[in-house]
């Protein structure tokens, strides 16, 4: 019987600790380490609505991209949106890790596999990670030659199963492209002196976009959900496939925040 710690050291072996940004706060949320694991949902967030749906499907370790806890809380209880889902997590003996930034960052992370998700080739590390050069945040694709924009796009939609996202047309063609997957704008100045003219991101806010098409910039902005969501399920493939004695199962209730109207 696998427990809550042989489920944590495989993650931890594909994306270590050590990687995780400064800012960022991974690991054990809640739980015991030595709580049996016969079930494990895995969701970007954890939403009351995944706590709920843990509680349904009678599961023993819930597996989140986004931690619950960024910082150290000043209470836990019912009064905050947080503090509820913790407490329902303890009376429910269900446990919550959360694998961020350093599952971003790993060779075989969010960051690289999204790459392929995309239909993609071979790829370089936008900026490598200062504790492991085999590691690190967002991706840049050096294509074969150019490509039309609305190519680009169709295949991204098509990709990620979306019908919508939003775009900033610098130019027609494109011949090199940076991928990082969440909230990448504060990397797009990087990619674009790394040769960039197209990036591929979310939560890119108006002034940076308006700078940028100035610049002759393409983005392709598929928001933070839909070019996270799949990508994490499939990177927690490799656990899943490592871990065969215990279910796997994806949420089915956790949904973009954002819609169109």
């Amino acid at each position: 019987m696998k427990k809550v710690r042989d489920i944590i050291r495989e993650i931890e072996a594909l994306a270590p600790i050590f990687l995780k940004e400064d800012f960022d706060n991974v690991g054990l949320m809640v739980g015991d380490r030595d709580k049996e694991v016969k079930k494990v949902l895995l969701a970007l967030d954890c939403t009351l609505k995944v706590v709920e749906e843990a509680k349904r499907e009678n599961v023993d370790l819930i597996i989140t991209h986004h931690p619950l806890i960024f910082r150290k809380p000043s209470s836990i209880t019912t009064d905050t949106l947080q503090g509820k889902k913790i407490i329902e997590l303890i009376k429910n003996d269900i446990s919550l890790y959360s694998s961020h930034t350093n599952l971003d960052s790993a060779e075989n992370g969010l960051n690289s596999t999204i790459v392929s998700i995309l239909g993609f080739g071979n790829s370089e590390i936008l900026e490598v990670n200062k504790r492991d050069a085999s590691a690190g945040l967002g991706r840049i694709v050096k294509l074969d030659n150019e490509v039309f924009l609305d190519e680009i796009i169709n295949k991204v939609k098509n990709a990620l199963g979306i019908n919508n996202l939003r775009v900033v047309r610098g130019k027609e063609k494109v011949s090199k492209v940076a991928i990082i997957n969440g909230s990448g704008q504060d990397f797009i100045g990087k990619a674009v002196s790394q040769g960039a003219d197209l990036i591929i991101t979310g939560d890119t806010t108006y002034h940076f976009a308006s700078d940028y098409k100035e610049m002759g910039i393409n983005i392709i902005d598929v928001g933070h959900f839909a070019s996270e969501q799949i990508t994490f399920f499939s990177v927690m493939k490799n656990i899943k496939d490592k871990i065969k004695d215990v279910e796997f199962i994806t949420s089915n209730v956790e949904e973009d925040p954002y819609s169109f109207a």
